[in-house]
């Protein structure tokens, strides 16, 4: 049998690892950027254009390389950072494995133009898939410029792997924010298709964090300092109150390096357990500084999972740093059962002077003296007094006090048939849905909250309660942006509501689809926006819970399984709005969901492909019970 291993051509190879390290072009920006900061760049400017497909380029005036180590940088397992194995266990600086360069230049044409302080002329290299095309002396700043074009281009089939423009543009965005975080020294610009997203000049760190997320994070964010022999933590946590649904402002730094950890991250919750709803995920941002001998970062190739030595004792002290962090910000609710609140002073008489009480007399006042013919409606009444020496005025003063006692029923007139008047109790109390007179079904049960079992002519259905009410909702609203022309609300007073810059450019992509659906907007700045009217099915407290998920979905990869965008925003609408499972519902309710579902086209699947129901016929159960 002849021999069957062979070899890999360098070109093959380079490919095959580049499938681990460059999954996407926001791998290729994350390497970039790197390698600027580990060249002590001040300036840094990232230009994008298709989301990375097209051009990826990184400008940076760190030291430069020279003619030879330009050259050198693009071969696999050439890097400057270590020289031995132990010099992995005490890394301060970002790349050090020499594949990253290597990897991009052999699915990517690269033009890299670098120039060392002391040179007087730079150094212009153009590859194509690993190999060198063009090298040539050329003038150029101090620092490194390399453009990353047509990536992908020699994998036609990883290319088409790739997300839309929009998904891809958020995992850059991602990239650029865990680098610009941690560098707030550094001015970082970025640029996407001839429009500037981010412009971040140096300063401290609250400063970046309120660049990135917008100037109201600045009253959200609570300090956190925590020096220790094992570990040094600064950065900020977010107030309870300000906590979302959605994962996203929850940054973990060490050593400079964003990282990944689960097992961290639950010292966190742990933390805020109480203080935030249920579903709720608090905000952080922690810069963790370890000794380098007590880490590994060398586990996965994005290296943005590490391992501690030590880490059960990192999940304390840093549970305990948060917690002391929010008590020592009033955030945590406290009891003091020594203080009396009847002896605290009133905040509104807090500084105000002390005035001696004035104690009015009226001279005229007669305890003795009594009145007949009292009427609280009249107050110039003729006064009488009474007289005993007669039956005739004993007689009086009788007719007197019944006429007394029916001047003070008068208070109370209307009273009796207030009291009995039947309430209509259905009309009081809030119901999900509106009833209708017209019914498939008559009988219905509710099932732990979430499922609905009902009988049918065809037989008994199981449906899922919350899938259900996606689909209703889902063609009503397909049907009222496009079919009918959609009804909007205005606004008594408009509401302002603040997001990061990221949230802003999805919102404005979307803008002209949203007011298709009712929505209206007096502007749209650059980190906040007011909305003016909304569309008749959607309340005021809704609004922001309703852009937050249009947001998530419209950055993740719910928009390619749609039409078009009204379509997404259909369902995004619909799974916000949706009842939830644990929600009961009454047997009206119930009834009215089932007959909604049965009227719409497609009842058997959710928007997003679900199955809504099963349907149990008596030859299932005959089954179960072994009576076929």
């Amino acid at each position: 049998m002849s021999d069957i291993i062979q070899l890999l051509p360098d070109h093959v190879a380079n490919q095959i690892a580049a499938g681990e390290v460059v999954q996407r072009p926001a791998s290729v920006v994350k390497e970039l950027l790197e390698n600027a900061i580990d060249a002590g760049a001040q300036n840094i400017h990232l230009i994008l254009k298709d989301a990375g497909k097209t051009l990826i380029q990184v400008i940076d005036d760190g030291s430069g390389m020279s003619e030879t180590d330009a050259r050198l940088c693009f071969e696999r397992h050439a890097t400057s950072k270590i020289r031995q194995a132990e010099d992995l266990f005490n890394l301060s600086t970002k790349g050090f494995r020499g594949e990253a360069m290597a990897s991009i230049a052999a699915i990517s044409q690269i033009e890299m133009k670098t120039k060392l302080a002391s040179e007087e002329l730079g150094t212009c290299i153009q590859i194509e898939g690993s190999k060198i095309t063009h090298q040539e002396v050329s003038p150029t700043p101090v620092g490194t410029n390399t453009a990353v074009k047509n990536l992908f281009f020699n994998i036609p089939a990883r290319r088409n792997f790739l997300k839309s423009d929009a998904v891809e543009t958020r995992h850059i965005i991602d990239e650029f924010q865990r680098v610009a975080l941690v560098h707030e020294n550094v001015h970082f610009i970025l640029n996407h298709n001839h429009s500037e997203v981010f412009n971040l000049p140096s300063g401290n760190l609250k400063q970046r964090i309120v660049n990135i997320f917008g100037h109201k994070t600045n009253e959200r964010l609570i300090p956190i300092n925590e020096e220790t022999d094992v570990l040094s933590l600064d950065g900020f946590i977010i107030k309870p109150e300000f906590s979302k649904k959605k994962r996203g402002e929850q940054f973990f730094f060490v050593n400079d390096r964003f990282i990944k950890s689960p097992y961290l991250h639950h010292a966190i919750n742990a933390a805020f357990d109480g203080l935030i709803e249920r579903g709720c995920h608090p905000g952080y941002f922690l810069y963790l500084r370890v000794p380098t001998n007590t880490i590994d970062i060398n586990i996965h190739p994005t290296k943005t999972e590490v391992k501690f030595d030590n880490e059960k004792v990192l999940y304390e002290i840093i549970r305990a740093a948060v917690k002391h962090s929010l008590g020592q910000f009033n955030v945590v609710p406290s009891l003091d059962f020594t203080r009396d609140k009847n002896l605290e002073t009133p905040y509104n008489y807090k500084d105000k002077p002390i005035s001696e009480p004035k104690i009015e007399v009226d001279p005229n006042f007669n305890p003795f003296k009594t009145e007949t013919n009292f009427n609280p409606f009249e107050t110039d009444q003729p006064k009488t007094t009474r007289s005993t020496s007669s039956p005739s005025n004993s007689f009086t003063s009788g007719f007197s006090q019944t006429k007394k006692k029916s001047d003070w029923e008068v208070l109370y007139n209307g009273i009796e048939s207030i009291a009995n008047t039947e309430v209509d109790k259905e009309k009081l109390t809030p119901q999900l849905f509106e009833t209708k007179e017209t019914k498939l079904i008559k009988d219905t049960f509710q099932i732990q909250n979430k499922y609905i079992l009902c009988n049918l002519n065809t037989g008994t259905f199981l449906v899922h309660q919350h899938l259900a009410h996606q689909r209703v909702l889902y063609e009503n609203f397909l049907e009222n942006i496009t079919v009918k022309e959609a009804s909007s609300q205005q606004l008594l007073f408009p509401i302002s509501i603040n997001y990061s810059q990221q949230e802003i450019h999805v919102l404005k992509n979307i803008k002209m689809e949203l007011e298709s659906t009712g929505f209206m907007f007096d502007e749209i700045t650059k980190d906040n926006v007011i909305v003016t009217g909304i569309p008749t099915t959607i309340s005021e407290s809704q609004i922001s819970m309703v852009f937050e998920q249009l947001i998530e979905d419209f950055q993740e990869d719910i928009q390619e399984n749609s039409f078009s965008q009204l379509d997404m925003i259909a369902k995004s609408l619909a799974k916000t709005l949706a009842i939830k499972t644990g929600t009961k519902l009454s047997e009206p309710e119930q009834e009215v969901l089932i007959n909604d579902l049965f009227a719409c086209k497609e009842a058997n699947i959710s928007p997003f492909r679900k199955k809504v129901y099963t349907s149990i016929t008596n030859k299932k159960l005959d089954v179960i019970f072994n009576l076929d």
